[in-house]
């Protein structure tokens, strides 16, 4: 399947110099068009609208930005509880329309207790994926239903709920999700669509793609992989690595967001530990970055040529992974210099891949 590549859309203008996190701010709808239309010029597939307590709302700037934009598909990230499910499903189904299918959802259950009670939610992370569960149970049976839906869990309870207005996309918008607990890989595996995990080493990255697959398999549905990275490019490895060093320093020398250092996410912890065990892995997947900020933001990093980068995420796609979260710390500066010279031969390796794969199960030796 061809390579699918994401980047990440904030709502107004980056802080100068590196930035870890661009979700936070108030809204710049130029920004908002600008940084679409770069992504969608650069190749990209689609752009993550992430998600804070005190954040712009996703839906309002995906149908802007989709407004403003003729391929770019937005993937929205999504607390389930905020709204009723039923009230969710039909909201969910008209952007959707609107958008003609360039819409898709990452579930975020809510890794800090502190950003939940904010919103006036004081549940507990198990209780959060358990609703979560329900939340979208009750969504895709209304989105793909052709009679009166009637429901009653722990959480919800429907009697006749239906929508006029369905989906673009049959049958319905992809659901990604992202967590590292039980609770999380048990809702995923029923109720999602794409497991979207951060960057590790390839032998974690391929016990996890086994696991989920399993899971998976158990209610009769595929898996699928999206894995997050940030690169750092330039023109010689030596290059890549000293600036590496200097997003480092940089980034080391800003405070770490109190709500963000205390966060008790278990795929955080995972991201510190593997700092723990060194700072290069497979040769260069980085992890400093990712301890200084206490494993938040999806910080792990590939370092070196373009050629090089491309060359190890193309072993993250041999292994099954087929889409690609991949941002910078510089937004103004990443996005057009990742579409010059990381995403062509990105693309073009994974279509060498799935052409020798095509050819080895038609019987054909390789090219």
């Amino acid at each position: 399947m061809p390579v699918r590549i994401l980047g990440m859309l904030g709502v107004s203008p980056p802080q100068e110099g590196s930035n870890v996190h661009i979700i936070a701010g108030g809204i710049s709808p130029e920004w908002v068009v600008k940084n679409a239309r770069e992504h969608e010029s650069a190749g990209y597939d689609e752009v993550l609208l992430g998600y804070y307590s005190t954040s712009a709302d996703g839906f309002s700037t995906a149908m802007y930005a989709g407004c403003h934009t003729d391929r770019l598909s937005y993937l929205v990230a999504h607390r389930p509880g905020r709204i009723l499910p039923a009230l969710a499903a039909r909201k969910v189904a008209t952007i959707d329309r609107y958008l003609t299918g360039r819409l898709s959802l990452h579930i975020i259950i809510g890794a800090s207790d502190a950003d939940q009670a904010e919103e006036g939610d004081f549940s507990d992370k198990n209780t959060r994926y358990e609703r979560g569960a329900e939340y979208l149970d009750v969504m895709r049976q209304i989105w793909t239903s052709n009679k009166p839906v009637d429901y009653e869990g722990r959480f919800y309870k429907v009697l006749a709920a239906k929508s006029d207005v369905k989906p673009f996309q049959t049958p319905h918008p992809t659901l990604l999700f992202g967590g590292s607990s039980e609770g999380a890989l048990q809702m995923g595996a029923k109720f999602c669509d794409t497991f979207a995990t951060f960057g590790e080493p390839l032998k974690e990255t391929s016990d996890r793609i086994s696991d989920y697959r399993r899971r998976c398999a158990a209610h009769g549905r595929p898996a699928s992989f999206n894995v997050s990275f940030r690169p750092i490019i330039a023109d010689t490895e030596g290059k890549a690595w000293d600036k590496a060093h200097a997003i480092l320093a940089e980034i080391q020398g800003k405070p770490v967001p109190k709500s963000e250092a205390a966060s008790a996410s278990l795929g955080n912890r995972r991201l510190v530990d593997l700092a723990a065990r060194g700072e290069i892995h497979d040769e260069r997947l980085w992890t400093p970055i990712a301890a200084a900020v206490g494993g938040q933001g999806n910080t792990t990093c590939l370092v070196g040529t373009p050629e090089q980068v491309a060359n190890a995420l193309l072993k993250y796609y041999e292994l099954g992974v087929h889409s690609f979260l991949l941002r910078g710390f510089n937004p103004e500066v990443d996005v057009t210099e990742f579409g010059r010279e990381l995403l062509p031969r990105l693309r073009t390796g994974a279509a060498l891949i799935d052409k020798a794969t095509s050819e080895t199960v038609a019987g054909r030796p390789a090219a």
